[in-house]
């Protein structure tokens, strides 16, 4: 069975949005968390999908799953206090519906819109050939690491760079294992499950996405992401891998 697990948990304050969470935004008459779903709805490879949503917006977002027939997603939890536990609840209520030990989750961002149905495909063929599937964008820029103070310690080669995104993407039983220690160890700050299973020593295989798969975190994003669905809607641009 393959699962999506879209984390909706955030509160977007960085979107300085006035009356609701940045993943409930409407863009042309459809919130962006309806957006990011619709991709995993329509995946003939998706079976099952949960979300994990802010508390006080689940009754939001039951309506939303039945306004828009979204009827592959079968939970609804509410998150945590922190990002990792709220990917955690997710993956608990993934277990929950699980049919077997072969079992392949795709956790992303509810605010992450776009994907396509190509995408998933490879992401979940790459978790059968390599164990593991890091969505990845192309570092167009040159990237540098620095000190505290400002000074550049490291300037890495482009070519072997990459910008880590969503989904990110595992076989449920070893990412739940992966949680579970970082849970026994109480260890609650890791950033992604990239990061996480990094940590606890699994080997992560990177599977290159669209440029244009950005989170949406503060206005600018809001914007370009309203231009990429116009111009995808008026044919005016294709963008390949």
């Amino acid at each position: 069975m393959n699962i999506g697990v879209i984390f909706a948990g955030g509160v977007g304050s960085r979107m300085h949005s006035k009356d609701r969470p940045k993943q409930f935004l409407d863009i042309y008459n459809k919130p962006i968390i309806v957006h990011t779903i619709e991709h995993f709805q329509n995946s003939e490879d998706i079976d099952s999908i949960v979300v994990v949503c802010i508390e006080g917006w689940i009754d939001y977002m039951n309506q939303l799953v039945y306004q828009y027939r979204l009827n592959k997603v079968k939970k609804i939890v509410p998150g945590g206090k922190t990002g990792q536990l709220s990917i955690y609840n997710g993956l608990i209520a993934a277990q929950e519906i699980a049919r077997d030990e072969e079992n392949i989750v795709l956790i992303h961002d509810g605010v992450r819109p776009l994907i396509n149905e190509e995408l998933i495909k490879r992401n979940i063929q790459d978790v059968k050939d390599y164990g593991s599937s890091i969505t990845s964008g192309i570092v167009k820029e040159t990237i540098v690491e620095i000190y505290d103070n400002n000074d550049i310690k490291l300037v890495p080669d482009r070519a072997h760079s990459r910008v880590a995104k969503a989904p990110q993407c595992f076989w449920l039983k070893d990412i739940l294992s992966a949680h579970k220690k970082a849970m026994n160890e109480q260890s609650f700050n890791f950033i992604d499950s990239c990061s996480m299973m990094k940590y606890y020593g699994y080997k992560l295989h990177m599977t290159d996405g669209p440029y244009e798969n950005i989170k949406i975190t503060t206005p600018d994003d809001f914007y370009m992401m309203r231009a990429v669905l116009q111009a995808k809607e008026d044919a005016q641009l294709y963008t390949p891998y």
